[in-house]
């Protein structure tokens, strides 16, 4: 299946001169959400994952599929304040300013093997972010999944060191 003809292109948004990839057309889709989810899960069946973790909030939509589709748990990072027990917190920059992300300090258990799962891989700076969470609590970062990867930005540089797929690549 072409995912590619399943992805709507937005010029000018958020803001002018920017061409988004919108997902929402693909998740609508049964068949291309099934066959996207069915690739990640192809990917991981053997590198023995424990976890899946997913940045909010499309990392949840393609992640939790993944989880039961291998038999795992499936574990949330958020925003600053939306998780209700004790959190670890890494801060990050943004081409505009700065954010942080959060996950249950509890959540991982030290040498479990995670794959993170996300829709998009653009500068890697939120991917970059949620490994080192991942990292911080004690898991080891066995793979990262993406449904688009807009290499351009050049995302999978800053992530050397990790095994990175997509499905999907981008040229901006």
């Amino acid at each position: 299946m072409d995912l590619r003809s399943k992805i709507r292109i937005v010029e000018d948004f958020p803001k002018e001169g920017i061409s988004f990839k919108d997902v929402s057309t693909l998740i609508q889709d049964g068949e291309a959400l099934k066959f996207a989810i069915d690739k990640i899960v192809d990917e991981l069946k053997d590198k023995n994952i424990d976890l899946i973790v997913g940045p909010e909030a499309r990392g949840f939509i393609f992640g939790v599929p993944v989880a039961y589709a291998l038999g795992v748990g499936f574990v949330p990072v958020r925003k600053k304040g939306k998780l209700p027990f004790e959190t670890i917190k890494i801060e990050y920059d943004l081409e505009y300013g700065s954010d942080s992300l959060e996950i249950h300090k509890d959540a991982i258990k030290p040498g479990q093997r995670v794959a993170i799962v996300d829709d998009l891989l653009a500068t890697g700076g939120t991917i970059q972010s949620v490994a080192r969470l991942v990292e911080l609590v004690g898991g080891e970062v066995v793979s990262m999944q993406f449904v688009i990867e807009l290499s351009d930005l050049k995302g999978r540089e800053k992530l050397q060191k990790y095994d990175i797929n997509s499905l999907v690549e981008y040229d901006i």
